[in-house]
């Protein structure tokens, strides 16, 4: 019979995604012991593109392992281009940003979350808990003060001065600590997507994002590391429904005709239906951020759709706005919900930008109307000459700029934790 596991340390992040990791790291340097609870294993992660904005590489460039996270494969792209059909309506030109963040990348996620891991392992104050499903919030004095969790060596507990909700848009966490999801229709769609191996005379190399325009929907194509293309066809709610049920020979068809220059490889390498993954899209922010003794970062608080690739982007940058007011309240011994709030405090208004950004954007991107294809095209090249259009391309690349990673050396020394006595455990 498998012993029940106890493990004690101060900062408890459940889920080892970019939010997590990022913090992990961050605390760690602050003199933190952190425990990272995984729910996959490491060989059982998704290898997949992600597009990283501006502001991503440079807080990673801080952390320093932007230049490990690029070694193991990555590919940039200089430009965000609109089209319908051959016809450009719209572009997004990075290279007017300055370097050396004067471009996108695409960085495959098993690359970002390997180097973060490899930098949070040097620290011996760390414990990474790969396959493990939270089921149960530990409590005491009223506050969340760790989790319980099952995995392969059978359960464990995980008692925490902080537990941090770092799991993802279906957040058990959240769930858990009867958070509501505040999920949204106004951005609900549903993402077709799929991987092409590069090679054919009709696939150029691409160092840009391409957007598509279609009487279906969007589909978006950009290029991976290694020799790959992906592709991500966005569809109204339920329009998916309809498409399905035309077969797989005619989908095959009408995405070859959304993207020409990718048309061959479309026919050839698209076949049955499973060959297209299925992701929902929607946009959310959690009724809360905060508890006595808890925050959610990243997805498990804000869900965004995939436009303008903002995801991984504002998921770094919560844990980075987090972790001084996570070493602030670790050191004061004060992790109650009232000082926390500070955190959504300052994040609070960029997320709701990117959300009313998203949103006009994906109206944009589904509107068939003479605006949308004729007018519009018009009116960004007369504004691509304008200092408004680098001050809207900073906004989309950046976010918040004022954004910057701690330095360690300033945080001050964290008080141990107090003592685990009275807890309750609570759980479905």
């Amino acid at each position: 019979m498998t012993a029940h596991q106890e493990v004690d340390t101060e900062v408890c992040v459940v889920g080892g995604g970019p939010a997590g990791l990022v913090l992990a790291l961050l605390m760690l340097r602050s003199g933190a012991r952190v425990t990272v609870l995984e729910r996959a294993r490491a060989h059982e992660r998704e290898s997949r593109g992600e597009i990283l904005q501006p502001g991503a590489l440079a807080l990673l460039d801080e952390l320093g392992v932007l230049a490990g996270a690029r070694a193991r494969g990555a590919q940039e792209h200089d430009r965000f281009r609109l089209f319908e059909g051959h016809r450009m309506l719209l572009e997004a030109d990075y290279r007017l940003l300055p370097a050396p963040y004067d471009h996108l990348l695409s960085l495959p996620r098993t690359h970002l979350l390997d180097e973060l891991l490899a930098h949070c392992r040097r620290s011996p104050g760390f414990r990474f808990l790969p396959g493990r499903r939270v089921g149960g919030l530990v409590w005491r004095d009223g506050r969340i003060a760790g989790v319980t969790a099952d995995g392969p060596d059978g359960r464990c507990t995980v008692r925490a001065r902080a537990v941090i909700g770092a799991d993802g848009r279906y957040s058990r966490v959240r769930r858990l600590a009867g958070i509501g999801a505040g999920r949204t229709e106004a951005l609900h769609q549903v993402l077709l997507c799929c991987t092409l191996r590069t090679g054919g005379a009709d696939a150029p190399p691409l160092r840009e994002v391409r957007v598509f325009r279609t009487g279906d929907g969007p589909v978006v194509v950009y290029g991976s590391w290694p020799d790959r293309v992906h592709l991500g066809w966005t569809l109204p709610l339920h329009g998916h429904r309809a498409l399905t049920a035309l077969g797989p020979d005619r989908i095959r068809e009408r995405l070859a005709r959304a993207v020409p220059p990718y048309a061959t490889a479309i026919r050839e390498q698209v076949r049955p239906l499973g060959d297209l993954g299925l992701l929902d899209v929607f946009s959310a922010r959690a009724r809360r951020w905060v508890d006595d003794g808890l925050v959610l970062i990243g997805d498990a608080a804000h869900t965004h759709g995939p436009i303008a690739a903002q995801g991984i982007t504002l998921a770094i940058q919560d844990a980075v706005v987090l972790h001084p007011v996570l070493v602030g309240a670790l050191a004061a011994g004060d992790l109650g919900a009232d000082r926390l709030a500070a955190f959504e405090g300052r994040r609070g208004p960029d997320v709701a930008a990117v959300i009313r950004m998203q949103t006009r954007q994906s109206r944009a991107l589904l509107s068939g109307s003479a605006f949308a294809t004729r007018v519009r095209p018009h009116l960004a090249r007369a504004l691509r000459h304008t200092p408004l259009h680098r001050k809207m391309l900073q906004r989309i690349a950046f976010g918040g700029p004022s954004i910057r990673v701690m330095d360690a050396r300033a945080s001050g020394r964290l008080r141990p934790g107090s003592g685990d006595a009275d807890q309750v455990t609570r759980s479905d």
